[in-house]
């Protein structure tokens, strides 16, 4: 190969990694990895949310898998939104932010409660209202850190 073409591609690979590390960075503000929160109400199961279906609320972009489930959310996102900003709600009791397991959901008197995974959950699962109060209790101050556990 010649030396500049050797040079274009490596520029052009090392454009693409950059590329992809802003598109990774971008997709933190998509509320629950993209799974659609009407979907959970609706369905009964986690549903994967499409780009052209959004809305944003609370400062992130929810996507849905349909117009019908956005234009739900849109009339009474506090209705679908999950708790605790959408992060786990085993460890809003212990006071930190865990991203989540979309399939790692309960619904209870009307809420949605995500959590970190399968075992997490079954653990939130021994005392569900417990465990909701103490999260309550914590989240006002817990919402306001920046550090999220992965």
């Amino acid at each position: 190969m010649k030396p500049y073409f050797i040079g274009a591609l490596t520029a052009l690979l090392c454009a693409l990694f950059i590329a992809a590390g802003v598109a990774a960075e971008s997709n933190e503000s998509i509320a629950i990895k993209g799974y659609d929160v009407v979907a959970y109400f609706d369905e009964g199961k986690p549903t994967i949310g499409k780009p052209e279906f959004v809305s944003t609320y609370r400062d992130q972009q929810y996507q849905f898998a349909s117009a019908a489930h956005r234009d739900k959310f849109v009339a009474n996102p506090e209705k679908y939104a999950p708790q605790y900003g959408g992060y786990c709600a085993f460890g809003a009791t212990r006071g930190y932010k865990a991203v989540i397991d979309p399939t790692a959901f309960t619904i209870v008197d009307g809420k949605l409660y995500l959590n970190y995974s399968a075992k997490v959950q079954s653990m939130w699962e021994k005392d569900i209202p417990g465990f909701i109060k103490l999260a309550d209790e914590k989240w006002p101050e817990t919402a306001k850190t920046t550090k999220i556990m992965r």
